[in-house]
């Protein structure tokens, strides 16, 4: 007789067994627990069980007379644009990967160009999710330990004209330093109107 031991994989304590093909970067901690069962603790990865769909029967005619039309879904008015700030960056030695709603958009270096970048299509109306994952690079010895070295960024509502961004309702501020050595995920909920 053979004995089959079958364990389930989480993520972020959502069970994940038929997710194939896929890999996961910054996750915070990996668990295996007595049963064999394999836990991921993942910020910015959001999971949600599958639904079975959902069959509907057929109106009744009185029913189908009262119906009325079906509401249109929001739509955001607004501009949500993503600037960095950059003093001495090189120096601070970070990295920072940034996910909205769970979906990765783009890392921006420490000493790179400043960078302008409008996020709103990644937003739906109402409540979202911006993940911050700051990596501290010191491969080749810490450079500094200043606060005034730092990578900077702002998320908010704002306009483009011509070449300019202004952003008039800064909504997140992030921001890094040399003074710091850990990595660090940070999350804010933006509401997107």
């Amino acid at each position: 007789m053979i004995t089959l031991l079958v364990a389930s994989v989480f993520l972020n304590g959502v069970n994940v067994d038929g997710l194939r093909s896929q890999s996961f970067e910054k996750c915070k901690s990996v668990k295996i627990d007595d049963h064999g069962d394999l836990y991921l603790d993942c910020p910015g990865y959001e999971v949600q069980a599958q639904a079975a769909p959902i069959v509907p029967s057929a109106p009744t005619p009185v029913a189908a007379a009262s119906m009325a039309p079906a509401a249109t879904p929001g739509v955001i008015t607004k501009h949500y644009w993503m600037v960095s700030e950059d003093a001495n960056g090189a120096q601070a030695q970070y990295d920072l990967d940034v996910f909205v709603n769970s979906k990765w958009v783009r890392k921006i270096k420490a000493g790179e160009p400043q960078i302008v970048v409008e996020i709103t299509r990644y937003l739906q109306p109402g409540q979202n999710k911006v993940l911050f994952a700051a990596t501290k690079h010191m491969e080749g010895g810490r450079k500094t330990n200043l606060a005034s070295s730092f990578l900077k960024i702002t998320v908010g509502e704002g306009e483009s004209g011509g070449n300019t961004v202004m952003i008039d309702n800064p909504l997140i501020e992030v921001k890094r330093t040399a003074a710091e050595t850990d990595n660090i995920n940070e999350e804010f909920t933006l509401q997107a109107r």
